[in-house]
This record gives C-alpha cells, structure tokens and sequence, in this order.
C-alpha cells in the first residue's frame, strides 16, 4: 500500500514507485488525507476471463464503474493478440461511466462511443461469454440519452448485462 509523505514529496509505493496514496471516493476522485477511502481494486491482479468478467460485473452492479474499470485494465495490460483490443474497450466503457457519475457528459460519451468502437469488431462474436452486441446496444442506448440530455447534472445508468441473460 503507498505510503503518504509528510514531507511534501510524492507518495511512493513499496518497491518506491510513485503512488498516490490519498484515500479516493466511490468514482476514484482523490479525497484529503484522512477522509473515508474507497478501497481501490488491487492492480496486476492476475483473473481469468470469467473472474474479470464475474468481478467487473460485481463491481458495475454495485455502482463503482472506476473499479470495474481497474480490473478490465488489468485484463488489457496482462493480454495479448487481438482480445488485447475488447478488453481495452470494456476498460473504456467503465471509464465512460466514471466520467458519467462525475459529471462530466462530454467525457462520459466520448469514452462510451470510443470503448464502443473497439469492441464492435466482436459483435459477431461472444469472447469470453461477453454479449458483445447487448453490451454494444447498451452503451448506444446510454449515449443517446446523454445526447438528449446534454446539460443535465445526473443522468441515471444502469449497469450493461456483460454476459448473455438466460
């Protein structure tokens, strides 16, 4: 775990790489020192597919779109060939969603569309037991209402179903 500085130096982790060690709220946004943390997803985590699916599943159901996004980017980092670019795109979907739960619309349908792009070229597809084209649909479907609403303060989501419903 980064450690925080009292001297005004950065924080560093235990292998003295640069870590910001400030607690973060629900959507990752660094906190004070000494506020309630958030506990962050742990990174380098290796999963299998299913677990990286099952946990940012977890994690979008509960409303903690940053986290989600922690563990898809585990799996883009950690990948290799083409899967590489789905899970750079799911990674992009659950940073759109920060961006939504933080306000900021333009950045939120900039990352859905962008995250939305990389994974079409699966919709024919099913990797990983993901349902490409719900999930595709989903964020259409959220960016669209973020057109509609293009000043509002919250737009209300609903987490994407990431594997087919039975």
């Amino acid at each position: 775990m980064p450690q925080a500085s009292s001297s005004g130096e950065r924080d560093r982790d235990a292998a003295g790489r640069a870590r910001n060690a400030r607690p973060r709220d629900a959507l990752g946004r660094p906190l004070p020192y000494g506020s309630p943390d958030v506990a962050r997803q742990p990174q380098a985590i290796p999963r299998t597919p299913d677990e990286t699916i099952d946990e940012a599943q977890r994690l979008l159901d509960a409303g903690l779109p940053f986290h989600a996004h922690e563990v898809f980017e585990d799996a883009w980092k950690s990948s290799t060939g083409r899967q590489r670019a789905m899970w750079k795109g799911m990674a992009q979907l659950a940073v759109g969603l920060t961006h939504l739960g933080r306000g900021n619309l333009r950045g939120a349908r900039t990352l859905l569309a962008r995250g939305r792009d990389a994974i079409t070229p699966f919709a024919g597809e099913s990797p990983f037991g993901v349902d490409i084209a719900g999930v595709i649909g989903w964020s259409a479907g959220l960016t669209a209402e973020l057109e509609r609403s293009p000043s509002a303060d919250v737009i209300p989501w609903a987490a994407p179903h990431l594997r087919t419903r039975s």
